[in-house]
């Protein structure tokens, strides 16, 4: 879910910005530039549906009842920490651990704030879906996955087992797991989480067996259950060599970071933020109603905060 993007993506994705605060760059981008004395916020949006599910909430709330104009930017993770430590962005709701990025701005250059724990744990792993678990038990430990690499080839795959990923901008460890657990599979990419989506549903309306990096929390589950395959345990800092990986991923507590100028002098709008807390099933409940039943992401909020305002009203007071 992490995502590795190169200094040339990162300049291309700041580019793109439409974000309007504190945003130089982006005034002229910005429906709210010209609003003198205006109360306005932009927010990060990162391109997976939970993420989106996040801003969605938060967005709707800042705008309904706390009287807030927000507007929103899609940009990667890693792109995102600059943009959020020059003020081009005011918050970033999700982030899945860039300790690199952590050191530099919130310990160093001390200009983007912790904005605490977002109340949902992420994790990655391979996963097969359960109806071919329950046929074979066995596939659930990595050491057997060999057995089944055939039953797992694709025409993409190149004569061995496929284990599909989804964005090559994600931050993976698996070809490095691949090879070190010394395996016979291949990685292959589906292009994104939509595509990947796609095709997991393609291979499970087929009934055919797959071997897939994914990560929860996820909507999908609910559709396509997905069985974990265990890895060797995580132990702190197996990761740390990303040529030498061969452990599991770790479980991770999602946190939210605000621009630290944000973060002191954002009024009702950094205090609310700092409070946005949820759990693991209110994000799949509107990420669900996003992808799924193709709600909007405002019409989604909206039916969320209709039928939870015991949650959300502790974040406004």
């Amino acid at each position: 879910m992490r995502t590795r993007t190169t200094a040339l993506a990162a300049v291309g994705a700041l580019l793109l910005l439409t974000g309007c605060g504190a945003a130089d760059m982006t005034r002229q981008a910005s429906p709210f530039a010209n609003a003198q004395g205006a109360r306005t916020v932009t927010l990060s949006v990162q391109s997976w549906v939970g993420a989106q599910a996040n801003v969605a909430v938060a967005r709707y709330l800042l705008e309904h009842e706390l009287g807030y104009r927000v507007d929103t930017v899609q940009i990667d993770e890693v792109p995102a920490w600059d943009a959020l430590s020059q003020g081009r962005v005011d918050a970033l709701l999700e982030d899945w651990g860039h300790p690199d990025e952590e050191q530099r701005y919130v310990e160093d250059k001390k200009t983007i704030a912790r904005g605490g724990d977002l109340g949902v744990t992420g994790h990655i792993g391979w996963f097969v879906p359960t109806y071919f678990a329950k046929k074979h038990p066995d596939v659930t430990d990595w050491k057997n996955l060999d057995r089944y690499a055939e039953q797992m080839r694709t025409p993409e795959s190149g004569g061995k087992g496929q284990l599909m990923d989804g964005s090559p901008s994600y931050i993976t460890n698996d070809k490095a797991l691949v090879k070190n657990l010394d395996l016979d599979y291949q990685v292959v990419f589906a292009g994104s989480e939509a595509a990947q989506i796609t095709q997991i549903q393609q291979f499970a309306k087929a009934g055919k067996p797959f071997l897939t990096y994914w990560y929860a929390p996820q909507w999908l589950f609910k559709k396509v259950p997905m069985t974990e395959v265990k890895l060797p345990a995580y132990k702190e800092g197996c990761d740390a060599d990303p040529e030498k990986v061969a452990c599991a991923y770790p479980h991770t507590p999602l946190q939210k970071y605000l621009n630290a100028d944000f973060a002191r002098s954002g009024g009702e709008a950094a205090a609310f933020l700092k409070k946005f807390k949820w759990t693991t099933e209110d994000q799949n409940e509107v990420s669900l109603m996003i992808a799924d039943q193709k709600l909007s992401p405002e019409d989604a909020a909206q039916k969320w905060v209709e039928g939870h305002e015991s949650t959300w009203r502790a974040w406004l007071s």
